[in-house]
């Protein structure tokens, strides 16, 4: 049974930088540490609603082992009787790469912290100094190293669009990352959150974040290349807030737009294998309709619009995976896999 996370967001505590990006206000709310009652209340909270789930405790958005030692052992000491009693499983928390050595890695381990998320951003060393980073990603290689060594599970936080950075940079940091094996990433393409040094570069002039469609394509060819190495994506995108005042690709759905930009590009390359189609129906996972319609019908109309095909129906066929989708034209049909029969090897451009 997948485990109902409980969240703590202790934002920018134990950061000892203020990148360029970031207003962890802003994005996630809150900043000051949990005492031990409101810790214990929001656990019970969750057990008591959480129709038997396992639970797992995440601290969110600091630099979890630069807390002062003091502060983070009595965070950690805190759950320790509710791990002895089976009421909550795990531990994760959020950290730099820079603040992660083998006794720090040794401690959380032996404190039941199963996951460790690296806010990595990037794995190109000038694109971190001009995000203020403070690390470089020779930090990134050795936290891997030292978590998985511990036992612990390993998510990466990849942000493409910042200063400096371009697509080129942006895969090639991907693919360092997919070459450590982490067990996890997130994709959260760079916005300009008002109160952040972003905000002041771009209203300067001297800082543009990437388009809209320009960030559904770049995240999709890094979605594609995580599935193809079997690296689960959790998020791709902030989440939707209403106190989120940003400029630059935000869209509340915005993972939905990536997954139907591949599924377009799947559909695209099986019309053309059909003789002249003029109309065809689409079979795909039951889960998977929406994204193939594309939000508000859009694969339906670019389809149409780019190569001159009707998608008369979307059909949910359980028997396909998320992965495959089956296009029909008369007694014709061709089936085709998303990480199979879709190639960005060539600068992002679908081999056929």
């Amino acid at each position: 049974m997948k485990p109902l996370i409980v969240p703590f967001f202790i934002s920018h505590q134990g950061c000892p930088h203020l990148c360029v990006f970031c207003n962890q206000t802003k994005i996630a709310g809150g900043g000051e540490l949990p005492t031990t009652t409101d810790l214990l209340g929001r656990i019970a909270a969750w057990r008591a609603t959480g129709r038997g789930r396992p639970l797992e405790v995440a601290f969110y958005g600091g630099t979890f082992t630069n807390l002062p030692a003091p502060e983070m052992a009595r965070l950690l000491l805190t759950l320790q009787p509710l791990l002895a009693r089976r009421e909550i499983d795990a531990i994760r928390v959020s950290t730099r790469p820079d603040a992660i050595a083998p006794e720090i890695a040794e401690y959380l381990a032996g404190m039941g912290v199963r996951t460790v998320e690296l806010g990595v951003q990037s794995m190109d060393d000038e694109v971190l100094a001009l995000a203020g980073r403070g690390h470089t990603a020779s930090h990134t290689v050795q936290a891997c190293s030292t978590l998985k060594a511990a036992g612990i599970a390993v998510g990466m936080q990849l942000m493409p669009g910042l200063p400096g950075d371009n697509e080129e940079k942006t895969l090639r940091s991907l693919r360092l990352c997919l070459s450590l094996s982490p067990d996890f990433m997130r994709i959260y393409p760079a916005l300009v959150i008002a109160g952040t040094r972003l905000a002041q570069l771009y209203l300067a002039g001297e800082f543009m974040p990437m388009a809209l469609d320009e960030a559904v394509r770049l995240c999709s060819i890094m979605l594609h290349a995580a599935l193809a190495a079997r690296v689960k994506v959790i998020r791709i995108g902030l989440q939707p807030t209403t106190e989120l005042d940003s400029a630059g690709p935000y869209h509340p759905a915005f993972r939905q737009l990536v997954e139907s930009a591949l599924c377009y590009e799947l559909i695209s390359k099986l019309t053309v294998a059909l003789p002249a189609p003029g109309e065809v129906t689409v079979r795909c996972a039951p889960a998977r309709v929406a994204e193939v319609a594309g939000q508000k019908r859009g694969n339906l109309e670019r389809l149409q619009r780019e190569r001159g095909v009707a998608m008369t129906a979307v059909i949910a066929d359980p028997a396909l995976s998320p992965l495959e989708i089956v296009v029909s034209s008369g007694k014709k049909e061709m089936k085709g896999n998303i990480v199979a029969d879709l190639d960005y090897s060539t600068g992002g451009v679908f081999l056929g």
